[in-house]
């Protein structure tokens, strides 16, 4: 490096003298001719690129690639794209042209290009985004990174911790379709059209539809029948076309006049409003609402809410498997609850993946009847769940209070309930119920005993309208309440459900806090479902990547197995390939070894 004498002059204001000044800077001239020594350029030892490359070529693509077109461009491989959108992902560029230019001027983004000397455009980086195949291409992501968590010994089958959080849709905040003003405009709209067909008839218009059940025209029938007026239409105007002047006017131009205002009506009017109701319908499925923009997006309270009103936003709800803070599972539903997303959500972790683990554990928001029955039954596994009440029965006024079932007295002998007033209920009949989901609770209702001879006893016997008091028990959510107080109140249930809020939390924290991914940057349930896989791995890579040591020493007394409070470093064992010349690099991935804090590592990533 060069550098010259540089003399400048300073005048001070008071005594007017010329002051030299020497300084020393460094020769820079950005046209000069240089040799350029340096043939190839790598990344540093602990870049996040390493890991991105080394994951992402551990994935089989053999029937992926085949799908491939045989004739046109040769396409950019899928490995390509899935790196650049990982790392772009990881360093909050979610912007399909951002990561384009990424690919043109950013160094590590150019590493994983390789011998490729044309970039990918923006376009080409959408649509792999969005593509049925990038679907296959994340599953396979996620299975490898769980095998290389295990061979680690990062993750086990001691528990799954599960939440979710709720991902604002692209879509506008004001393009709501709501199912109940469905439900009240259509029936509306179908008295119309049946008006409309009865007014065709005493017109005596040939129509081809014949509605002689109660059942509402659907909008193929309004078509038939717009079609059937416009050609009486067309055959009134060749008759009216040769007829004479009449004294009085024709009477085919007052019937063509009320014909035009009926095609008027259908193609203005009824035929739209009827497309759209039907669109509406086959949209909804379970939902009470989706968006015009994202149809596969649903209206529901976001926590984000400025304007303290409550207001509904269109959005995901993102449900995550987790532990040891990496994302092993993650799925996007319409339900704005979680209550109704578990039994899916798990059904794919443990049916479709053959994932198994001890425990499922999960906050309140979870606990209901259906979950509890199916964890038990149908993954033969146990829950650490509460249910919504579990905390306030855990406080003393809870068990003071005279009207918690909970607090009287059972006589098991003679299945009779006694409150604290002394007042007794007898068994009197079963129940059976159905929420609006179709699930089926069985009840057993026991009404108060009369009290003839007691006034006052009678009085609180009976509710104030005068009928007997009567309670209901469902026998089969109790025995799963006191199930779920038994294992939440064991030691080892202790320790595991105090582990949930620092395993899952920091993951929604560090996606929408430090990756600033609270917006999708596409639509549909396939892109978004996608996208959101995009980001959850390239924040487990950023995690993996804090867990390898710094080779300046700058993060050795950070710890990472917060349970143990053992300190880990965490490096990779790399086994060189055969390297061609069009390429810059090729490895594959063996594992990685764990370094207690009594070894001491000068150079954690020279394996590299």
């Amino acid at each position: 490096m060069y550098a010259e004498k540089v003399l400048w002059y300073s005048y001070c204001d008071q005594t007017k003298k010329k002051i030299e000044v020497l300084s020393m800077q460094m020769n820079y001239i950005n046209n000069q001719t240089i040799l350029k020594l340096e043939l190839d350029w790598q990344p540093k030892s602990n870049h996040i690129v390493w890991a991105i490359n080394t994951l992402v070529e551990s994935i089989s693509m053999a029937d992926l690639d085949a799908e491939s077109s045989r004739t046109g461009r040769p396409e950019y491989p899928a490995r390509l794209l899935l790196k650049m959108l990982l790392f772009g992902y990881s360093r909050k560029v979610f912007s399909g042209r951002k990561i384009a230019e990424m690919a043109e001027e950013n160094l590590p983004m150019r590493w994983l290009l390789g011998n490729i000397q044309t970039t990918p455009s923006y376009r080409t980086i959408n649509r792999f985004r969005v593509k049925p195949q990038t679907k296959t291409l994340i599953k396979r992501l996620f299975l490898t990174f769980r095998q290389r968590l295990e061979a680690l010994g990062l993750i086990d089958d001691s528990a799954l911790f599960i939440d979710g959080t709720k991902l604002l849709a692209n879509a506008n905040k004001y393009t709501f379709v709501w199912r109940k003003s469905v439900e009240k405009n259509e029936p509306k709209l179908n008295v119309k059209t049946s008006q409309l067909y009865q007014d065709l008839i005493q017109a005596k218009v040939d129509l081809a539809v014949n509605q002689e059940t109660d059942r509402p025209l659907d909008s193929a029938s309004l078509d038939v029948i717009s079609n059937q007026v416009d050609d009486e239409i067309t055959h009134l105007n060749t008759i009216i076309a040769d007829e004479k002047i009449k004294p009085g006017g024709s009477q085919n131009k007052r019937r063509r006049r009320k014909l035009k205002h009926y095609s008027h009506l259908l193609h203005n009017d009824l035929i739209p409003r009827k497309q759209k109701y039907e669109f509406a319908n086959r949209t909804f499925g379970k939902r009470n609402s989706f968006s015009k923009t994202d149809p596969a997006a649903t209206f529901m309270r976001m926590k984000e809410d400025p304007m303290k009103n409550g207001q509904l936003k269109p959005g995901y709800n993102l449900q995550v498997a987790s532990q040891n803070q990496f994302t092993l599972f993650f799925d996007l539903f319409h339900n704005p609850t979680d209550t109704r997303t578990l039994q899916p959500f798990l059904s794919t972790i443990f049916d479709t993946n053959q994932y198994t683990a001890r425990y499922i554990v999960a906050d309140a928001g979870y606990g209901s009847e259906m979950n509890y029955q199916y964890i038990t039954d149908e993954l033969k596994t146990n829950f650490l769940i509460p249910y919504g009440m579990y905390e306030k029965e855990q406080k003393r006024s809870y068990h003071k209070d005279k009207r918690k079932v909970a607090n009287w007295n059972y006589d098991e002998k003679n299945d009779c309930f006694t409150d604290l007033d002394g007042i007794q209920f007898v068994f009197s009949n079963y129940s059976t119920r159905h929420d609006k989901y179709g699930a089926e609770r069985n009840f057993k209702v026991y009404r108060a005993v009369k009290y003839f001879e007691d006034p006052i006893r009678q009085k609180l016997a009976t509710t104030p309208k005068g009928n007997k008091r009567q309670i209901s028990i469902n026998s089969n959510w109790e025995y799963f309440k006191n199930k779920a107080k038994e294992q939440l109140s064991s030691q080892v249930g202790q320790q595991i459900y105090a582990q949930r809020k620092i395993d899952v939390e920091p993951i929604f924290a560090n996606l929408k806090a430090h990756l600033s991914f609270n917006r999708f940057s596409v639509r549909g349930l396939m892109g978004t479902w996608n996208e959101v896989g995009i980001a959850l791995m390239a924040n487990n890579m950023a995690k993996l990547a804090m867990l390898f040591a710094d080779p300046e020493g700058q993060r050795k007394n950070e710890v990472v197995n917060s349970q143990n409070s053992r300190i880990y470093y965490l490096i990779f064992l790399w086994n060189p390939s055969y390297v061609p010349d069009s390429s810059l690099f090729s490895g594959s991935f063996i594992g990685f070894s764990i370094f207690k804090s009594g070894l001491s590592l000068t150079k954690p990533f020279s394996c590299f």
